[in-house]
């Protein structure tokens, strides 16, 4: 019997899931090479292999020539200022934090959306959404007091430091996402992020960049390449599934961190901070739960206002 190709949501999961994996797998790399080029350097790899990879993603679907075409120029500038430096603070926290304390962090991310879109798009947030944040905010900080209690290594602390920091600019950069989706397709994002960051790591160039190992060099452009794909599984992601569906899949990171942690680097998790990460993650889940069924509830107000034929 003829099987059926797989499609919607169960594809937009299975996408979901490599994204993620192939983001672990690209942390496992910068962890390992962390010690041996500038965090600069890193960015650079990340970003300039990622382009082929993009680029042939378009001609694949026949957008190469629509899909680079910009409306917002400075708002695609602003996106690549913000996610060029939440990429340079989260490698960098890589290369100090245990993998799983630098994932857990970087769970912070949706939170601070939630704040944000308040704050910068004036989007309501009531009582539910916001006491969902509020819980998170304190997981965040169970996380880190150990690191910033002032007691403990001051090497932690900055690497807890910049974690969070990349966290805020990761937020940052998804407002200026999705104000870049009203005039821009996803393929131009996708690529001049790429793009811009590549340039914008050069300025840590004179700061001290090295000639890498041949072995060095191959791993960090496995890097790039991993990342890029990963970059298009996750947009591909929500091309096949409603994001509801597939939000709940990004904590799949942290089963894989903590088992890659302790397998790969000896990284065992403490008590406070796998309590922090389950109410992150607790908190994320009413979040998506709250986000799924306001989009019902819009949907309804739209179908029942629709005009009759």
């Amino acid at each position: 019997m003829k099987r059926e190709p797989l499609s919607g949501p169960l594809l937009g999961i299975l996408c979901k899931l490599g994204a993620v994996m192939g983001f672990i797998t690209m942390s496992i790399i910068l962890k390992i090479t962390a010690p041996l080029v500038p965090t600069g350097e890193q960015v650079f790899f990340r970003s300039l292999f990622a382009i082929p990879v993009t680029l042939t993603w378009l001609a694949m679907r026949g957008d190469l020539r629509t899909g680079l075409r910009v409306a917002s120029p400075m708002g695609h500038i602003w996106r690549g200022i913000a996610g060029t430096t939440a990429m340079g603070m989260g490698f960098a926290a890589l290369g100090i934090l245990p993998l799983p304390e630098a994932t857990a962090i970087s769970f912070a991310t949706p939170l601070l959306m939630v704040v944000f879109a308040a704050m910068f798009l004036g989007e309501e947030v009531r009582a539910f959404r916001f006491s969902a944040v509020v819980i998170g905010l304190i997981g965040v900080l169970i996380i880190l007091s150990p690191r910033l209690n002032g007691l403990g290594d001051a090497r932690q602390t900055l690497g807890a430091s910049l974690a969070l920091t990349g966290a805020v600019f990761a937020a940052l950069a998804q407002i200026f996402i999705r104000k870049l989706t009203a005039t821009e397709t996803t393929s131009a994002i996708v690529f001049w992020f790429s793009f811009t960051a590549a340039i914008l790591s050069l300025v840590t160039a004179p700061f001290g960049w090295v000639m890498p190992s041949a072995g060095t060099a191959a791993l960090l452009i496995c890097a790039g390449i991993i990342g890029g794909i990963s970059q298009i599984l996750l947009t591909s992601a929500f091309r096949f599934a409603d994001a509801s569906i597939i939000a709940p899949f990004e904590y799949s990171a942290m089963l894989m961190a903590l088992l890659v942690g302790y397998v790969m680097f000896d990284e065992t998790p403490t008590p406070v901070m796998l309590s922090g990460a389950a109410l992150v993650m607790v908190a994320g889940g009413i979040i998506i739960w709250r986000e799924r069924a306001l989009g019902i509830e819009r949907a309804k107000t739209r179908k029942a206002g629709a005009p009759t034929v």
